[in-house]
């Protein structure tokens, strides 16, 4: 706390030792800045204005302090963007297999098609098709006896002989159960961070996929 002077009635300045003024702020926020150079020419001595040079130059310094309040804003946004799920984790994952929720199956760069379904009740005799885009099943997975609960399959995309017979999609089919989710491995061939600032996406041969779309990854 500190004291002040007050004005009497007569006009002579009085020391009034429990008058109370502010302490202020140690720091000068950008609107007080700004606030205060302009009141400086708003409150211009009238007979000696300020002169082009020096008007000039108290634009430039509130353009310059408006510009870089600004570009930290922008600065701050870029990094936010980058973070947690964007651009800058999801470029890792380049070359990896997420597990996504789909029925088709692509192969991978071995050839190996391979998923997962999840069974709400022990089956036995369930078998897996994986069938082609004319309606021709290429493949039939005979899963046997299996408990309730998440089952893997794959298939190599070759036949008896070894030779392979399958490179393209194939649609995942189950039949003998009713699984309640069936997913399938794809590769992340690349990441795509959108213009409009939303989410990466990861880009596979069964399409684009948020980084949160993944059930597992390897």
């Amino acid at each position: 706390m500190t004291t002040t002077t007050a004005t009497d009635s007569a006009g002579l300045s009085v020391y009034n030792p429990k008058a109370i003024v502010g302490t202020g702020s140690a720091e000068m926020g950008q609107a007080s800045f700004l606030t205060l150079l302009t009141a400086q020419m708003q409150y211009q001595d009238p007979f000696e204005p300020v002169d082009n040079a020096q008007m000039v130059s108290q634009m430039a310094t509130i353009t310059n302090s408006s510009g870089i309040a600004e570009m930290n804003q922008t600065l701050k946004s870029l990094a936010s963007e980058l973070t947690g799920t964007r651009l800058g984790d999801a470029a890792s994952w380049i070359g990896k297999s997420m597990l996504v929720q789909s029925n088709i199956a692509a192969p991978d760069a071995s050839g190996t098609y391979a998923g997962q379904i999840t069974l709400p009740a022990a089956t036995e005799g369930a078998t897996i098709d994986l069938v082609d885009s004319s309606g021709n099943v290429v493949k039939t997975i005979d899963m046997g006896s299996q408990a309730a609960g998440d089952v893997t399959f794959y298939w190599d995309g070759k036949d008896d002989t070894g030779a392979t017979v399958a490179t393209s999609a194939l649609q995942v089919k189950v039949n003998g159960a009713t699984p309640t989710k069936v997913a399938t491995w794809a590769t992340i061939a690349a990441v795509q961070s959108p213009a409009d600032g939303s989410s990466s996406k990861l880009i596979t041969a069964l399409g684009s996929y948020s980084p949160s779309d993944a059930i597992s990854l390897m």
